[in-house]
């Protein structure tokens, strides 16, 4: 008889985890004109103009708003961009970032 052993091995598999996600939130300011912000959010967050009109009016009545929720390095970048895209034109448009729940 032929010692044909079948041997077994445990395959561990890693445990992978989901990114933590981060908030961009929209600050409210009383200089940067709303069209200016509604466009900004259109053309960096790419959302529609619905969309960007509900953000804007809620961070102006509320003071803040959360625009999107991502990854923290997406969110960060998003943030940057549309904060950059304010100063450029002249505007204290300032967008953060912070962890979600």
């Amino acid at each position: 008889m032929t010692d044909n052993a079948i041997k077994l091995t445990n395959r561990v598999r890693p445990a992978t985890r989901r990114p933590r996600l981060h908030k961009v939130i929209l600050l409210n300011d009383d200089y940067t004109p709303r069209e200016f912000v509604v466009t900004v959010l259109k053309s960096v967050f790419r959302i529609n103009a619905d969309q960007a009109q509900r953000i804007m009016v809620t961070a102006h009545q509320k003071g803040t708003c959360v625009v999107a929720v991502y990854t923290s390095e997406i969110a960060e970048t998003r943030a940057n961009a549309a904060t950059d895209a304010g100063r450029q034109a002249g505007y204290p448009l300032t967008f953060t970032t912070e962890p979600d729940q």
